[in-house]
């Protein structure tokens, strides 16, 4: 058995069973993952992958176990990987991030420029995706870490850290009927069709909450994932957008009103999490203390030993977070 067999069928398996597009991503020959997967196979005297003909159709009961500890392997070699890198050059490497675009667009910007220009040499990749995909990739070691609001805590193996609350605005175009009261309520909200979030995405949970404790069913008429998109669509009249504050600029969004709705909307935590098991190198630990400050080194080092859910919440649960 080989590292590189292993490699092999956890990129396989990766692609959608695809070996044609393994062999693109790894730089190699398609004959040539084929050969050293069969090899395997026939080493371990079990299908990893079924086929049909020339093609795998499914991975096996017994390929899905082989690949759960395959993955672990590779992820302990990385950490080796990491750890010699740290010790050889601790200002050279590379920081996988995989995060929402409302994180991306607003929240990280000013992290990420003084991140690159402290540690120039560390390559930074960042991954966009929905809430869940991005507790994936980092609970399967495609990223490093993880920044969202919603879906982390479904991945018992992630530390998971709270960065930032922050609440929900609504915003209207300048005459809009709901900029001449005083103070919102959810019934006044209600009246009018609702362009927000997709479930699942940037605290929609905490949305849906409020109006189902009231006993309101609110017409949400258009969903998106993107903050820029929603505002978009209110501009062409389909409805009242409900965005996180930080996506509402002053300055861009000038046409539009951002009416306060923190009285309404229970605060969101954005939090920041990565897989036990991770060697966080010293830049690590700065770009996570450079994106929520609280989250000194020691901090992380005792988040990092906590062996379940409740200790990390105790450990954080008198801590004061700072708003955005």
């Amino acid at each position: 058995m080989k590292l590189q067999q292993l490699r092999y069928i956890w990129e396989v398996a990766h692609h959608d069973l695809n070996v044609s597009a393994t062999a693109q991503s790894l730089y190699t020959s398609q004959p040539g993952i084929s050969k050293q997967v069969r090899l395997l196979e026939d080493e371990l005297g079990v299908e990893v992958f079924s086929r049909s003909g020339k093609h795998l159709t499914r991975i096996t009961p017994a390929g899905e176990a082989i690949l759960k500890t395959a993955g672990e392997i590779l992820r302990k070699v990385e950490s080796i990987k990491q750890v010699a890198q740290e010790f050889s050059n601790e200002r050279k490497g590379s920081l996988s991030i995989a995060t929402t675009h409302t994180q991306a667009r607003y929240a990280l910007p000013r992290v990420i420029k003084e991140f690159i220009g402290q540690y120039p040499d560390v390559s930074l990749h960042m991954h966009q995706g929905t809430p869940m995909q991005i507790s994936e990739m980092a609970a399967d070691g495609t990223v490093d870490f993880a920044i969202a609001t919603e879906a982390l805590e479904l991945f018992s193996d992630l530390v998971m850290m709270p960065c930032y609350r922050w609440n929900r605005c609504i915003v209207v175009p300048r005459n809009h009927p709901l900029t001449q009261l005083s103070e919102l309520t959810l019934e006044d909200i209600a009246q009018h069709p609702i362009v927000t979030y997709v479930f699942g995405f940037t605290g929609r949970s905490k949305l849906d909450e409020a109006f189902i404790n009231k006993g309101l069913a609110p017409r949400v008429v258009f969903t998106a994932a993107d903050a820029d998109v929603i505002k978009t669509y209110v501009r062409l009249g389909l409805g009242i957008g409900i965005i996180a504050k930080m996506a509402f600029d002053e300055t861009v969004d000038n046409d539009l009103v951002a009416l306060d709705v923190d009285h309404l909307f229970a605060a969101s935590i954005t939090k920041i999490g990565f897989r036990r098991g991770t060697f966080i190198r010293g830049f690590m630990f700065d770009f996570i203390q450079q994106f929520a400050p609280h989250l000194t080194r020691e901090v992380v080092n005792q988040a990092y030993s906590c062996h379940s859910r409740a200790e990390l919440d105790e450990l954080f649960a008198n801590m004061h977070l700072p708003s955005y």
